[in-house]
This record gives C-alpha cells, structure tokens and sequence, in this order.
C-alpha cells in the first residue's frame, strides 16, 4: 500500500507538470518546427541522464527503444496536430487513452475489472471540461491528435510491463536518448534552423516537462497499474485549467466545472478499483 501511495503521488505531481506544458508547446509550436522542438526538447532531457547510460543493464536497449518509438510518436503527433487544432481540444482528444489502455488490455487478454466506469466517467469529464461550440467538429490538427491518444496508450501499457524488469532511471535514460535520436532524421529532412528559437520555452519543456516526468512517469507505473494510471493522468486538463485561471485570467463555466468534478470522481474510482 504504501509503494501504491508512493506511485499515486508521483503520477498526481506529473500530471500538474503536464497540465503546464499544451500552452508552452503550442505557442513554441508558432515559432518552430515540431520536429525541431521534440529533437531539442529530448536533446536537452538527455543531458540529465547520460551518467545512467553508461552503465546500463543487459537488454534493457530493445525495451526502452520499443518505448521511446512510441513516445516519438506521441509528442510528434501532438506537437504537429496543435499547429492546427487548440490546447483545450488538444487535451480532450489526448484524454481518449483513458478508453483506449482498458480497451487493449482486454483484447490482449488481460482481466480489467472495476475501471470501465471511471474510465466512461473520465473520457466524459474531460469532454465537458474542454468543449468549444466555437470550434468546427473536426479539423487535420484534430486527427493528429487522434494518433497521439492511441500511441500514448500503446506507451502505458507497454511502459508497465518494462517499468517492472528494469530501474526506473536507466530506463527513462535510454527512452530519452533513445526519442532523440528517432527524432534527428526527422527534424534534419526538415531543415534544423536554430534562429528564433524559443529556448526558455524548449528547456523548461527539456528538463521539467520531459527529463522529470518521463522518470516520474515510469517510476510510478511500476507501481500503479496502467488502468488506474490512465485514469490520474485525465487529472491533467483539469490542472491545465487551473494555470489558465490562475495565469491568463480564464474562468470555467458551469460545463467545464461539472467536467472537472467528474474528472476527479473518476481518479477517486480508479484509485479504490485495483485491476487484475
């Protein structure tokens, strides 16, 4: 109990850092290219953790490998879908991995008990948390993201299953290093241009909101499992919603508080409810 206590304040503290990051990213977003912000921003998370990976268990590159493909893939998507779609929209349609993990583990066999109704009732929080009438129902920023809602699921599910072979910092260093270097034959067939670029935005994305939270993330998935932590990580847009309040000045209506206190419900179910 206490090492799931431990996990549980881990993902909580992730989930405040990421509801920081859909602003960052979309407005670094408007002065560079996507490729350009995931490279440096690993880049930058690397430099944290090269004395880990100089000493590296055996076998642990094929795992963290499979793992940072699926994060290149995640932040990728993302980055490229808020060039077109808003933060808010872009935090609903992430949100669909609450669905999508319980989802993949029953196809792959695996007894999920106790989590689809926090799962229906976080998908639906989130929702009423970030609707914009304003919005056309669907646009390509849109779709991208669809892309990053499935690959981040592949990412929890996976990450639980190398989380609990493998130490926490060793895996995170080769996920990162790894990420990075997926990423450079990417941002390179775009042109790498280092003028302009926002570097507060790209290091406070490098240490915090990547090196931190990607530690923080598999450290406390080897103890929460990956049904409950997909639940905790919906507290995100509520979180999000908080920074806006408190730093743009933004107010919730009615829908959005009565998202966020589904939201949170949700979190409370999934934290009493342990899967199979």
């Amino acid at each position: 109990m206490r090492d799931l206590a431990a996990g549980l304040l881990a993902l909580n503290l992730l989930t405040l850092i990421w509801g920081t990051t859909f602003v960052v990213v979309k407005g670094a977003v408007g002065e560079m290219a996507p490729s350009l912000l995931v490279l440096l921003r690993f880049l930058v998370a690397s430099a944290f953790f090269l004395p880990f990976a100089l000493r590296l268990p055996k076998g642990i590159w094929g795992p963290g490998l499979e793992l940072a493909f699926w994060l290149l893939l995640g932040y990728a998507s993302q980055a490229v879908g808020l060039l077109y779609t808003s933060a808010s929209r872009s935090a609903f349609i992430t949100a669909l991995n609450v669905v999508l993990v319980p989802l993949l583990l029953s196809l792959a066999g695996r007894r999920v008990r106790g989590v689809w109704l926090a799962a229906f009732l976080a998908f639906l929080g989130v929702g009423l948390l970030s609707y914009d009438p304003q919005q056309p129902p669907l646009n390509v920023g849109d779709l991208w993201t669809l892309l990053t809602a499935l690959t981040y699921a592949l990412y929890i599910v996976r990450l639980e299953v190398h989380a609990k072979a493998y130490p926490s910092l060793p895996l995170t260093a080769v996920q990162v290093l790894g990420t990075a270097l997926l990423a450079l034959p990417w941002a390179l067939g775009e042109g790498v241009r280092l003028e302009g670029v926002p570097w507060g935005a790209v290091l406070y994305l490098g240490v915090v909101a990547t090196a931190l939270t990607t530690w923080l993330q598999t450290w406390g998935q080897r103890r929460v499992p990956a049904p409950q932590a997909a639940i905790l990580y919906t507290l995100e847009p509520v979180w999000a919603t908080l920074f806006a309040y408190l730093l743009l000045g933004e107010r919730l209506g009615l829908t959005g508080l009565l998202g966020a206190l589904l939201v949170v419900l949700a979190t409370s179910l999934a934290i009493r409810r342990s899967p199979a």
